[in-house]
C-alpha cells in the first residue's frame, strides 16, 4: 500500500466517525422525546461499522490469493435502533400520558452518551493526527527526490 491509500483509509474513518458522533449527538438531543412522528418515543442509535475491502484488481502477485486481508477503510454500515424497552415514568399531567399515568421515555443514559461521544471526537482526533503524520512522509520522501 503507498501513502496515498493511507490517506483514503484516514478519510473514511474520518467520514465514519463524524457520522457516530452526528447519531451521538442525535440521541442525546432526544433523550426526552416522548412522541415522534412515527409515535412512541424516540429510539436510541448505534452506528455499525464495517471494513472497505480491495477491489478484485487491487492485489496483485503473490498478494493476490490474500486480497481480503487488506482493508480500504471504514464505512457505516448501518444505523440501527436500540431495542431497550422504553423508560416508563408516572407523570398523569403529561399530555403523552397513558390511561394509568405513565410517560415512556427514550432509554438513554445521557452519561453513556456523552462517553460514546467523546469515543468519537477521540477517534477522530487520532485520524487527523495519521492524516497528517502520513502527509509529512509523503513531503520528506518528496525532499529526498530532490
Amino acid at each position: 500500500m503507498n501513502l496515498f491509500g493511507v490517506l483514503d483509509i484516514n478519510a473514511s474513518a474520518l467520514t465514519a466517525e463524524r457520522q457516530r458522533a452526528e447519531v451521538v449527538a442525535s440521541n442525546l438531543a432526544n433523550a426526552e422525546t416522548t412522541r415522534t412522528p412515527k409515535g412512541g418515543p424516540y429510539r436510541r442509535q448505534h452506528v455499525v461499522f464495517g471494513t472497505e475491502r480491495l477491489r478484485a484488481g487491487g492485489a496483485t502477485g503473490a498478494l493476490a490469493g490474500f486480497r481480503d486481508l487488506f482493508a480500504r477503510g471504514v464505512r457505516v454500515e448501518r444505523v440501527v435502533q436500540d431495542k431497550t424497552p422504553p423508560v416508563r415514568r408516572f407523570d398523569p399531567a403529561h399530555p403523552d400520558a397513558d390511561a394509568q399515568g405513565y410517560v415512556a421515555y427514550p432509554a438513554i443514559n445521557p452519561v453513556e452518551e456523552m462517553v460514546n461521544l467523546m469515543g468519537a471526537a477521540r477517534a477522530y482526533e487520532i485520524n487527523v493526527a495519521a492524516t497528517q503524520a502520513t502527509k509529512s512522509m509523503i513531503t520528506q520522501s518528496l525532499e529526498i527526490l530532490r
